[in-house]
């Protein structure tokens, strides 16, 4: 790197942390300044600007902060106070930022529930939130029906859009409420380290947990990236993330609303329809997940793609593989990806665009950051450690589960835990570096450069050993997904009897037709012969979460057996330098040893 390109490098990064600094540094656990107070700030401070536009209904923020008083008003009358909890089961909608708000002004946690939950999933959330009531709409209000008749205490039940046979009518109640802001002293004895939200993990392996979000850590997440991209009164925010998850809800949706832009929400996202819906908003700000990026440039070009005002986007999970064709095609220049979960204590920003780059922390600047990096033993998954009992870190370019310092004391490095304890304690690493220190386990496994840019490996367990080597599932992911025939894939490891380790197999969404010999050509120049998967799985649609993430428990237990499997199967012929469709002749022979993989 030459000198010129060293210097802009280490200017984005100081003025980058810079404006972020600058927009945090007043964010302090012991204060009784509210997450709540500032969105008031901002309420009154753009009054007259537009706040939320979805479809043809638009709100100023004054029309947003009335609304909001109203549901503040009809908590009170229900006789609902600080410390208690109501869940919100919706999707997104004009309202869905006011309700949680408005219920914040009188000290009311919302417990945002995640639209796909159903049967046990959705009362197991709405049970460890501890609701005493439950918000929700018509598209949803019979699972929430159902749901409440089978619990042992039955909760009321209010629906937004008018009457409803079996609920209160949320709209009707809210009418009668006075839009006149509540008396401050209703939460004169809160503390910003106190809860305001329950959100829930993506629930990609078992239950969801419920992660407690206090004031301190919404106020983090809503005041972190506007530095960083500029944000301003006459930028426009398109949202097509779920609002109960934090990348779009919180870290989105703060923005801007705390700068005075506007925020354009979307029920969903749709690959096809994103550039005409930017134009038509005139968006100027994108809040991703990786994989939105990456349906994106697996779509024909459009019109629209070339006539859009975004100028900056926001986002976590951005593939390399997809980075640079993202750039190249669409000219968004400006991407501030991050890496942050919704409860943990470890947090990164990439403020200067080095591609693939989770974020950086250069050596001038290690002190401001609570992150470690330590080695893990593949099999057991839990951290190395040396003759003293202690944990070792990960040197240079070496993977190694990133992990976070907690300081209680310090807004940045708390750790606030799930609802449930048992599931915090499974987060805590203790006697890490020195007797009684405690950090927090991300479960995520990272590597560093020279420069001090971290990089995104794989989630610890989504490692496996093959050949007596360790192969990563987002790097064979991140080959697979290159080859021009696959638009999505899903990569994990499978058991294979009479072998050592896991097989590695990819499930896919294909493009059109796959030469399969140009596949395995394709896969061996970017992978070492340990990696490349040996089992192929063809998919109509790849199982996601409502963030996009892949779901594997299942396709793990199904394995590569034909009898329980309708999809196409295929297997590696080396000797052939393809893959051949994987029969029940085929599978009897691998288990017989007759086939050797």
């Amino acid at each position: 790197m030459g000198l010129i390109a060293a210097i802009r490098r280490e200017y984005l990064f100081i003025s980058g942390m810079t404006a972020t600094l600058k927009r945090i540094k007043h964010i302090d656990p012991n204060s009784n300044f509210l997450l709540v107070d500032e969105m008031e700030q901002a309420a009154k401070r753009y009054a007259k600007n537009t706040a939320f536009v979805m479809g043809d209904q638009s709100w100023t923020y004054g029309e947003f902060d009335a609304y909001a008083n109203r549901v503040a008003s009809w908590a009170l009358a229900q006789g609902y106070g600080p410390g208690d909890t109501i869940a919100f089961f919706s999707h997104n909608r004009l309202e869905y930022v006011a309700i949680w708000y408005g219920l914040s002004k009188v000290g009311v946690i919302a417990a945002l529930l995640n639209t796909q939950l159903v049967g046990k999933s959705l009362a197991h959330c709405i049970t460890v939130a501890e609701s005493k009531a439950i918000i929700t709409e018509p598209e949803l209000l019979d699972e929430a029906v159902k749901v409440n008749a089978n619990m042992d205490t039955p909760l009321p039940i209010w629906s937004l859009d008018g009457p409803a046979t079996d609920a209160q009518d949320f709209d009707a109640a809210l009418a009668a409420a006075s839009d006149q802001p509540p008396d401050i002293n209703i939460r004169k004895d809160l503390r910003a380290r106190d809860v305001v939200l329950k959100m829930f993990t993506s629930g990609t392996t078992g239950l969801p947990k419920a992660a407690l979000i206090t004031h301190t850590r919404a106020q983090r997440y809503m005041n972190t990236f506007s530095g960083v991209v500029r944000a301003g009164q006459k930028d426009r925010m398109i949202i097509v993330l779920p609002l109960y998850h934090a990348t779009g809800g919180i870290c989105g949706v703060g923005t801007s609303l705390l700068t005075g832009g506007a925020l354009i929400i979307q029920k969903g996202f749709s690959a096809s329809r994103f550039w005409d819906e930017a134009v038509s908003t005139r968006a100027t700000l994108f809040m991703y997940v990786g994989e939105l990026c990456r349906f994106l440039v697996n779509t024909p070009e459009t019109p629209a793609e070339h006539k859009h005002k975004i100028r900056a986007m926001i986002g976590n999970g951005l593939r390399p593989d997809v980075w640079k064709r993202f750039v190249e095609r669409f000219g968004i220049h400006k991407i501030a990806e991050f890496y942050g979960a919704t409860e943990g204590n470890v947090g990164l920003l990439n403020a200067d665009g080095q591609i693939g780059a989770i974020g950086r922390v250069p050596w001038y600047a290690r002190k401001s950051f609570n992150i470690a990096l330590v080695k893990i033993d593949p099999e057991t998954l839990e951290p190395l450690r040396n003759e003293n009992g202690f944990c070792i870190k990960a040197g240079l370019n070496e993977p190694g589960e990133a992990i976070g310092y907690i300081d209680p004391s310090d807004a940045r490095f708390r750790f606030d835990g799930y609802g449930s304890k048992s599931e915090t304690q499974k987060k805590l690493l203790r006697n890490v570096f020195k007797k009684d220190d405690l950090y927090f386990r991300t479960g995520d496994l990272m590597r560093y450069d020279r420069h001090g840019y971290y990089y995104f490996v794989d989630r610890v367990g989504d490692t496996f050993r093959w050949m007596a080597e360790n192969v990563s599932t987002g790097e064979v992911a991140a080959a697979f997904s290159t080859f021009p025939g696959v638009s999505q894939s899903n990569v994990y490891g499978v058991e294979v009897p009479g072998y050592d380790g896991r097989a590695g197999m990819a499930a896919y969404v294909p493009v059109g037709e796959i030469d399969y010999a140009a596949l395995y050509a394709h896969l061996s120049e970017q992978l070492p012969v340990y990696a490349i998967p040996i089992f192929l799985r063809e998919q109509q649609q790849a199982e996601t979460t409502s963030t996009f993430k892949f779901r594997k428990v299942d396709l793990v237990e199904e394995g590569f057996d034909p009898e329980k499997i309708t999809d196409p199967l295929y297997v590696l012929d080396r000797k052939a330098g393809t893959y051949i469709p994987l029969t029940k002749t085929v599978y009897g022979k691998i288990l017989s040893g007759k086939i050797r993989l």
